[in-house]
């Protein structure tokens, strides 16, 4: 039996570097990076200062006032980068044939804690809509309840994997024949004081406010927020009606290190797996790979297993790799999504973006950094991986049409 093909027609995004697919693919390849000074909190009680924050943004210029208030700020974004997807699709939602997926690795961590602070300072009590704020489905449903979508609605939440798996978890229900087209958003915004109190004590975050992925002066990841989406279809759904088909989705994979709730495998064994699996989903080998936008967080462990697997799987081949994390910070749960956006904006334009941040080679992380400007060459073929606490791995192959 031939196996369903599923091709992209539609993007959206909503990112520390710009609004819109074009605003942030024009930012991220002129060199712009969007970590800056935390704003909205009281600086003196951060350990660290510096976050990739989404600003200028106004949820009342994109959503109704009663939807800008009922959605968190982790689902606004996710709620517009769908919305934009869905218009450059041309895709009519309203059809039991249609699915949505959300990805969030945090969803409400931010009114879940703010309610509580309230709580014990001066005993407010949490308002009627505590619940649906702080609930990671609640941008999906939203979402299908005024585009009328009536498929199979399912959220993901597998830590910085979220994005990647719902792209994942979308293609298996077309390929299922759940659904002829899905629509795949993701949201974060958990640029909270409690989180980054957190992770600075893991020792995860940079102290100096620098995201330097595959670097060897790394120190640490920085926080990051925003919101992905993706249209899929099969690509009979969307010949039949003369949609304009972006890119493929060749293979897709999700696996588990099994190894530490919190670190990766130090020698990058699951990665390279999963990384193996989309490829045998996709039917190519690694050769046919002329891009890779790895996960890249710039924490000291977590890219050494990275490189590692890379390595694995591609060798000595100098496959060409990048991390956006630089410019944008750590978007978490959207991540992975607005980095697949970065790998078919590559393949559209045959820019391959700089990995920001980076500036000295780590002889433990031997790849092909694109460093010193973009790159230009023809990309037929770019994969996009995560690896999430937990040890979630992620990995999506696309190609063009």
């Amino acid at each position: 039996m031939e196996r369903t093909r599923i091709c992209i027609t539609g993007m959206g995004a909503v990112t520390p570097l710009g609004t819109g697919v074009d605003a942030f693919w024009d930012a991220l390849t002129s060199g712009k990076c969007a970590i800056a000074d935390i704003e909205g909190m009281d600086g003196e009680i951060l350990p660290v200062k510096r976050a990739g924050q989404i600003k200028d943004f106004d949820p009342r210029a994109h959503l109704s006032v009663k939807l800008a208030q009922d959605l968190e700020p982790y689902a606004q974004y996710a709620y517009v980068a769908a919305e934009e997807a869905v218009r450059m699709s041309g895709l009519d939602t309203e059809s039991e044939r249609v699915g949505i997926i959300m990805g969030s690795a945090l969803s409400g961590i931010n009114i879940i804690g703010e309610t509580n602070v309230k709580y014990k300072s001066d005993g407010r009590q949490a308002g009627p809509k505590f619940l649906t704020k702080a609930m990671g489905n609640i941008a999906a449903a939203q979402f299908s309840i005024n585009h009328g979508i009536k498929g199979p609605d399912m959220t993901v939440s597998t830590a910085c994997s979220s994005g990647g798996d719902a792209v994942t978890v979308a293609a298996m229900m077309i390929r299922a024949g759940m659904a002829d087209a899905m629509v795949v958003m993701a949201g974060e915004a958990a640029t909270s004081p409690t989180l980054i109190q957190s992770l600075t004590k893991t020792g995860a975050l940079s102290k100096t406010g620098e995201s330097r992925p595959f670097d060897i002066n790394r120190n640490g990841f920085v926080l990051g927020e925003g919101g992905g989406a993706l249209v899929l279809e099969s690509m009979e759904h969307a010949a039949a009606r003369n949609a304009k088909m972006i890119a493929e989705l060749l293979g897709c994979a999700n696996n588990t290190d099994a190894f530490n709730p919190v670190s990766p495998d130090p020698d990058g064994e699951g990665a390279a797996a999963c990384i193996k699996l989309a490829l045998k989903d996709a039917g190519i080998d690694a050769d046919s790979v002329d891009y890779i936008n790895a996960h890249g967080t710039a924490t000291a462990i977590g890219d050494i297993a990275e490189a590692g697997a890379i390595r694995q799987v591609f060798g000595d081949r100098p496959v060409a790799v990048s991390s956006t994390k630089g410019a944008t910070g750590h978007m978490m749960g959207a991540g992975g999504i607005v980095e697949l956006i970065t790998c078919i904006k590559s393949i559209e334009t045959g820019i391959v973006p700089v990995s920001a941040g980076f500036e000295t080679p780590d002889p433990k992380c031997p790849l092909n950094i694109v460093t010193k400007g973009n790159e230009r060459m023809d990309v037929n073929i770019a994969l996009s991986d995560a690896l999430g606490f937990g040890g979630q791995n992620s990995c999506i192959i696309v190609g063009r049409i």
